[in-house]
């Protein structure tokens, strides 16, 4: 059975290069525009992995992290941050939020799917 990966980003255009990249090694794959609008979205079933944007209306991906992980459904969920962000404070602000991950965009397709493959929960 696919593994289930849930991508959370306010472009369009890059949840659709994410997905595509994770289709093509095999998972399945839940979208959210944002924080809110994935959170809303995360309703117990079994998700192995979330890949967050960090700067997203509604909702960013740092706050999305700490809502995620008070859920207990999900709080044992890995989550990669993939975003334009590389200042080290957001770095440290989302790796103390909970982050295993911070990849930084532009990035390259098979490098996240590797990320991913380490990452995911069994």
């Amino acid at each position: 059975m696919a593994k289930t990966i849930m991508i959370v980003d306010d472009s369009a255009s890059m949840r659709r290069v994410v997905s595509i990249a994770l289709k093509g090694a095999g998972y399945d794959v839940l979208e959210g525009a944002d924080g809110r609008d994935a959170l809303a979205k995360l309703t117990g079933q079994k998700v192995h992995l979330i890949i967050s944007d960090v700067n997203m209306p509604n909702m960013d991906g740092i706050t999305f992290l700490k809502s995620v992980k008070q859920m207990p459904a999900y709080k044992f969920t890995p989550v990669i941050m993939l975003t334009t962000e590389s200042d080290e404070s957001k770095k440290r602000e989302g790796q103390s939020a909970g982050a295993r991950a911070w990849v930084v965009k532009p990035f390259q397709p098979e490098r996240l799917v590797d990320a991913v493959q380490r990452l995911c929960l069994p």
